[in-house]
């Protein structure tokens, strides 16, 4: 009887341990290490490696509690991420890691190891820059979200597929988190520096307006079932180098709006840019800085644009509905999409501002002054991507958005 017979929660040596039973991944004579290097808050990620050759897997493992607040969470989200990384890696081949193994019984998910690539949002913050990147998220969005749809599977087999991906648990922490808590904390959970409160209860709490077209974009989230997104696509769930990217994490995947994670990477940007642009440098530096801040600006306006031209190529060759081949059904429905990733990358702007789940991009600007100039910045950007969303046609518009807003 194997000691994985029944779900624990693993350490390091149990990685190893787990890796010589379950997998012929390794040689007979490997001298195996292991060292547990998540840094999330949900799962525990372990690099297991020969020392002799730096062969190396990596063991993502679920327990049935958070890591964080030790909250019990179902640990089925480990199989619908396995699901989600088989079927991308199928559609957007290289652009995924590789599963090698889903064990349900010990919630393990065994998968390539991508430490050849970097977390993008720590290599923005070093304003490190990838020429690549809008061709290769794009690439990815618009080839894992638009066959997933209605207008190109079967709608039996869509349904089953709805089914299949439920993640009712994740789901409602972006239901609240990114949807109702920035907007009304009714949990007391956000998280506002003194000198920006009494802003964001004037321009987020207070405006019944935009709290009605977030309450339109939470309806939408809850019900749209569209495609099978990611559903926390930021960057650094991204990871980057010179030849190309890999995109991991999909735990919160579910049926939704496919401009969700196109707005998640979008906003994700924005937090680059602000942090860069409010850092003070020397003269030798300003240079680079606007030299970034440049390219983060083209990156923004190419993915955008980008992905409305591989979407509308990729839509007259694979849909299948006869209805949504008319050319004006396709406007509409690209529209639609455009107008939801303007609003999804609102939201995710404004909740990594305001709420519990910070990021890197805000925390690290260490100037109280300077991090309410960006906070302040990213607030106004965000709530008039969300107000103006049905406006957003293309990248300028986003880059319009930005300079409207810098003081």
């Amino acid at each position: 009887m194997s000691k994985f017979d029944k779900h624990f929660r693993m350490n390091e040596q149990d990685a190893i341990e787990y890796v010589l039973e379950k997998l012929d991944f390794f040689d007979d004579n490997a001298e195996l290490q292991s060292k547990e290097i998540g840094d999330g808050n949900i799962n525990y990620v372990f690099k297991v490696w020969d020392k002799n050759t730096n062969k190396s897997i990596i063991i993502k493992h679920a327990d049935t509690v958070l890591r964080s607040s030790g909250r019990a969470l179902d640990v089925n989200r480990n199989k619908i991420e396995a699901m989600v990384l088989m079927q991308q890696e199928k559609l957007a081949p290289n652009l995924v890691p590789k599963i090698y193994k889903y064990d349900s019984v010990m919630c393990i998910l065994a998968m390539e190891d991508v430490s050849a690539y970097h977390n993008l949002r720590t290599e923005l913050l070093k304003r490190n820059t990838f020429q690549t990147l809008a061709e290769d998220i794009t690439t990815f969005l618009v080839n894992t979200l638009l066959p997933t749809t209605d207008l190109v599977m079967d709608s039996g087999e869509k349904k089953d597929q709805v089914k299949e991906y439920i993640n009712k648990d994740l789901c409602k922490i972006s239901e609240d988190l990114v949807f109702t808590e920035p907007y009304i904390d009714y949990k007391g959970r956000n998280i506002i520096l003194k000198e920006n409160f009494e802003f964001v209860k004037e321009v987020l709490y207070d405006d019944e307006n935009l709290i009605l077209e977030v309450g339109k974009l939470k309806n939408n989230f809850m019900n749209n079932a569209q495609a099978l997104v990611h559903g926390d696509l930021h960057s650094g769930s991204i990871f980057a180098n010179e030849t190309g990217i890999k995109v991991l994490d999909p735990e919160f995947a579910f049926y939704g709006p496919m401009g969700y994670d196109v707005g998640n990477v979008i906003g994700n940007l924005f937090f680059a840019w602000a942090h860069a642009y409010v850092a003070d440098v020397d003269k030798d530096e300003e240079l680079n800085k606007k030299e970034f801040l440049d390219w983060l600006s083209r990156t923004i306006e190419e993915i955008v644009d980008l992905f409305i031209y591989k979407f509308n190529n990729l839509y007259k060759e694979i849909v299948t509905d006869e209805m949504a081949k008319k050319d004006y059904y396709r406007k509409w429905y690209l529209d639609s999409v455009l107008a939801d990733s303007a609003g999804s990358a609102g939201l995710e702007i404004i909740r990594r501002v305001v709420g519990d789940s910070k990021v890197a991009d805000v925390t690290t600007i260490e100037d109280i002054d300077k991090r309410v100039k960006a906070e302040r910045l990213l607030i106004n950007i965000g709530k008039e991507m969300i107000i103006s969303r049905n406006n957003i046609k293309n990248g300028k518009d986003f880059i319009d958005i930005l300079k409207k807003h810098l003081v």
